[in-house]
């Protein structure tokens, strides 16, 4: 049975990640990509779909763990009857190829460590075929090949390979394990301590480009690892999570494969890095972008390959039996084709960023894809969508979609403002017809999305229910945060949606509901979910996030303050966070490490130190725009 959630940690190359275990079990590992096919994927079953375990004999009496500095190099302390030893885990960054290696270390005593190596290819399906060569062994099976080299004897008995040896005080000994194409030759050996200061040194250079000073600088820089290890280097494209399948709720059936990258997650992400300094990141995504969603604007998907593949077909892995029961295991994400209308609104926001990191211009190609992109929402913006949360019921005209519609309008006609001002694009449109479509959709949305009776904005046109996305109309400078209507919201939110200082992101139980009638008034009652789905997940951390943002603006700042505590008091002992939290059994739930939430971490901290400068998701503590939109 695999580990909590919570007691795994990660350790990566920017191209790929492996989750270690409080236990030294590596249950996790894809490659050469985070949505390659697992070699280990006990995390979704157990032990018999592949891990690869490093572990004193006896049981320890204490195990720490903590990140050498700031950097993704993992040392997990086990104290044992007999002495302690440290198990040093990391990933080189990207040159050769994909390297995973361990270092155990002799601190105290003498210590008994035993390996187990079970490698299956395919997420737990294939059982390769394991030869002796000297100093370790090579498997190979399908596409993959592994090699693992390491002075300690190796056994081969039950189709797995293990070994047992006594470790002393002063001792280190290497085990490096490579992956490689199985049409290849096996890849040339490397040297574990050499490649350990190297690992340190690049995430020691890349950790002090940080210009964030202040409060809880720690939980922001272990954030920003976090979302540099979920970048792929070579594209420039974001992840959402190194997992799939990870329920929201045990037992149930929302369990997704995060592993690609949503144009939503991926500008979240990029504005946190770009806050904190890494403009470089946002320029590569920005560039990742405009490749991937080349073509027609309506062809225009939510979320693509790393690679910008747009064919992301769902398939249930029926062998693994899922987390703690979680079935079905999910590779691939059929939401890919959903239309889903606020990814305009934070493509063009992201643009708008861009725009100030390259120096106020945008290449000339950014500008035809931008100008592409609010055309095309000037035509769709009055369809109903699938909205943020991907539901898998029917299409509704979701408030908060219609507002990132908004925001797509009104960041386009302050990148022309702005480019005016600097006189670095000659030939501006006229911006009379979208200033008035910007104002007719703003009128629309408070017509439509406002429910006197509820005293709030709600999920969708004609709907009483309550959704914490609502929380972002005062964030993205919608309407300020002191007007009554977004007071009504975050009221109605903390007093139907909180749970113990944790927001939900909807009722997920059956509701009565009046349909949404997109303003006319005219639909069936029907009783149903409004996502499609079987009731019940935990509290969705980055909406948390999002509603301490809004007590900042309200100037509620020692109440968000203290929940912003409550949240960094969940991460796990290395500082990670999965997207839910189980708030009934104090537990994480949903892919980890998750994003978002280690966005909403870094932003909140912005704004709660005053720290912010640019153009987030949390731009009204920040946007010169946002003091002047009240209507």
């Amino acid at each position: 049975m695999p580990s909590l959630i919570e007691d795994y940690a990660i350790i990566g190359d920017t191209e790929t990640v492996a989750l270690v275990g409080r236990d030294g079990s590596i249950d996790w590992f894809c490659a050469p990509r985070f949505d390659s096919a697992a070699c280990f994927a006990a995390l979704l079953g157990d032990r018999h779909h592949g891990r690869w375990l490093l572990a004193p004999h006896d049981r320890p009496s204490r195990v720490d763990r903590r990140y050498r500095g700031d950097t993704l190099v993992l040392e997990t302390v086990f104290t044992t009857p007999t002495g302690q030893v440290a198990v040093i885990d990391f990933m080189p960054v990207r040159r050769r190829g994909v390297e995973l290696v361990r270092i155990v270390e002799g601190r105290s005593g003498t210590v008994r460590i035993d390996l187990e190596l079970i490698v299956r290819f395919d997420y737990g399906a294939i059982v390769p075929w394991v030869r002796a060569i000297e100093g370790g062994r090579v498997a190979i099976g399908g596409a993959d090949g592994l090699v693992l080299r390491t002075p300690v004897e190796l056994e081969g008995r039950d189709l797995d390979t293990v070994a047992s040896f006594d470790v002393s005080s002063g001792d280190r000994v290497p085990f490096v394990m490579q992956w490689f194409p199985s049409h290849e030759a096996v890849p040339e050996p490397i040297d574990a301590l050499v490649v350990l200061e190297d690992t340190e040194r690049w995430w020691q250079v890349w950790s002090a480009r940080c210009a964030y000073e202040g409060d809880y600088a720690d939980a922001v820089m272990r954030s920003l690892i976090t979302l540099k290890a979920l970048t792929h280097a070579p594209t420039g494209g974001v992840v959402a999570a190194a997992t799939t399948s990870l329920p929201e709720y045990l037992g149930g059936v929302r369990n997704w494969d995060y592993r690609y990258c949503w144009l939503r997650d991926a500008t979240f992400t990029l504005s946190a890095l770009s806050e904190a300094g890494y403009a470089s990141e946002a320029v590569a995504w920005s560039e990742w972008l405009r490749r991937v969603i080349a073509g027609s604007p309506d062809k225009m998907q939510i979320m693509y390959g790393i690679g910008g593949e747009r064919r992301l077909v769902e398939t249930v892995i029926d062998w693994l039996p899922g987390y703690e029961g979680s079935a079905p295991v999910r590779i691939g994400n059929a939401a890919s084709g959903q239309f889903q209308l606020d990814v305009y609104g934070e493509v063009m926001d992201m643009f708008l960023h861009s725009h100030a990191c390259l120096g106020n211009e945008l290449p000339p190609d950014a500008w035809d894809l931008a100008r592409m992109l609010v055309e095309h929402v000037r035509e769709v913006w009055t369809e109903p969508d699938d909205g943020i949360w991907e539901v898998r019921g029917p299409r509704r005209h979701f408030v908060h979609s219609k507002v990132m519609a908004w925001v797509a309008i009104d960041r386009w006609i302050h990148l022309c403002e702005l480019s005016a001002r600097a006189g670095s694009r000659p030939h501006l449109p006229d911006l009379s017809r979208w200033m008035q479509l910007r104002d007719d959709m703003h009128r629309e949305i408070c017509e439509k999305g406002y429910d006197p009776a509820v005293g709030a904005f709600t999920q969708y046109y004609g709907s009483s229910e309550l959704d914490a996305s609502c929380l972002m109309l005062a964030l993205v400078g919608f309407l300020p945060a002191t007007d009554p209507r977004i007071v009504g919201t975050v009221e109605a939110i903390q007093r139907e949606l909180l749970v113990d200082g944790f927001v939900r992101r909807y009722r997920t139980e059956a509701i009565h509901d009046a349909g949404d009638t997109g303003g006319s008034g005219k639909a069936d009652a029907s009783t149903t979910t409004v996502d499609g789905l079987p009731p019940g997940e935990g509290a969705f951390l980055l909406t948390t996030f999002w509603l301490l943002d809004n007590l900042v603006l309200l100037g509620r700042v020692a109440e968000a303050r203290t929940g912003f505590e409550r949240l960094l008091a969940l991460r796990n002992d290395v500082g990670l966070l999965s997207e839910e939290y189980d708030v009934e059994d104090s537990r994480q739930l949903g892919n980890f490490p998750q994003a978002f939430s280690h966005v909403g971490l870094i932003l909140t901290a912005h704004n709660l130190t005053g720290q912010g400068t640019g153009p987030a998701h949390h731009r009204a503590l920040r946007h010169p725009h946002c003091a002047s939109v009240a209507r």
